[in-house]
């Protein structure tokens, strides 16, 4: 279960980044009355300050990102096992020229917009009259590594926005200082003041793994490789062989519970994005206290369904500081949960060196080879 951009505390080489003093869970704790007794069990707020719980009930420490940059792709490659080089960009101030020429040359439309804007249907109420009556291209980002693409579905239907969605997709990979992670095409619908996202129409064009994950090697040993939210569309289909989509954090628990009450042999990875989407990179910090509660409601549910050789991982992918000044993320520590029902003397375990060891300690247990990056610690777990 990833908790996208729960970060807690800065990295080592947190300066590199613009992120000295960054701390996504420690701030909302310290802004708000945050009330999470059942994450507080297994060890979440300890991971903060890495204090020792006299009383806990799952083993807990932080992991070290050691993978270049802070974009949600290179945290979950580091977390699946693989060391990557490439700096997905982030375009806050709008894209240049360049790239909107380039757009407008490959799709004959014009571009409208260009600018950051965390929520989607925010721009869409802006613009989407203007986009209906001339059939424009809505172009933005949401602060994260992204290039997305919204049209009215009377203007531009959705096969020709995904056609033009691959154009563009294939611009950014032709140009290195236009690297983004990910190119979105969102489709909607309605009359003004009435616009709806088509959540169901959306697509992401990511980009695949430069190597093989963990996934990869489940998938072809013949385990279940289950991609529960936005899992799929980060490793651009890679290696998971059964994929749920889901439109917000309580949707992504009740499919994972679904899949919990079900026999299955292998992995279910889930993402929990409404932490970064709608409360990271909007600064929203009681949004995001509201969540992270929410959450704490559903996990004796979760726990209670796993069975005693069930393994549960919490972390998270890169930190989204809502305290801190832009709209980016922020390069942090992770939370490392590990919970089974049949853990004897659960405890505080040594920092981690990389998220590279949740999918080396996932390697592990179930006897695949040894990854790239990352040790297991399957063995201290007990």
């Amino acid at each position: 279960m990833i908790l996208d951009s729960l970060g807690v505390g800065e990295a080592d080489d947190a300066s590199q980044y613009k992120s000295k003093g960054a701390n996504t869970l420690g701030h909302i704790k310290d802004q708000t009355d945050l009330f999470i007794p059942n994450l507080g069990k297994i060890g979440l707020l300890n991971t903060i300050n890495m204090n020792e719980a006299k009383e806990v009930d799952a083993y807990y420490t932080i992991a070290k990102p050691t993978n270049i940059g802070k974009d949600s792709l290179n945290g979950h490659y580091e977390m699946m096992g693989i060391i990557s080089s490439t700096v997905f960009k982030t375009f806050n101030e709008g894209f240049p020229n360049e790239i909107l020429d380039a757009i407008e040359n490959v799709t004959g439309r014009k571009v409208i917009g260009n600018k950051p804007c965390s929520n989607s249907l925010d721009i869409v109420n802006e613009l989407g009259e203007l986009e209906l009556n001339y059939g424009s291209l809505i172009v933005y980002t949401s602060a994260d590594s992204d290039l997305q693409v919204a049209a009215h579905e009377d203007a531009i239907p959705v096969s020709k926005l995904y056609e033009y969605c691959e154009k563009i997709r294939e611009i950014t990979l032709k140009h290195e200082e236009w690297m983004v992670a990910r190119v979105i095409a969102r489709p909607f619908t309605g009359k003004p003041g009435h616009f709806k996202l088509s959540n169901a129409g959306r697509r992401d064009y990511s980009i695949k793994p430069p190597k093989s994950t963990i996934l990869d090697e489940l998938n072809e040993n013949k385990y279940n490789v289950i991609g529960i939210g936005k899992v799929n569309d980060i490793f651009d289909k890679k290696g998971i062989n059964k994929t749920i989509k889901v439109s917000d954090n309580i949707e992504a628990i009740n499919k994972l519970s679904d899949i919990m009450e079900k026999k299955f042999t292998g992995l279910c990875m889930v993402n929990l994005n409404d932490f970064d989407s709608n409360f990271g990179h909007n600064r929203d910090v009681v949004g995001y206290q509201k969540a992270l509660e929410e959450l704490d409601v559903e996990i004796p549910i979760i726990l209670n369904k796993l069975e005693m050789d069930d393994l549960l991982i919490i972390t998270s992918d890169h930190g989204n500081d809502p305290t801190f000044a832009g709209n980016d993320h922020t390069r942090e520590n992770v939370p490392v949960i590990f919970y089974s029902r049949s853990f004897l003397s659960p405890k505080r375990l040594p920092i981690l060196e990389s998220l590279g060891a949740i999918g080396a300690t996932i390697a592990d247990n179930f006897n695949l080879g040894k990854t790239e990056i990352g040790i297991s610690i399957l063995d201290e777990l007990d």
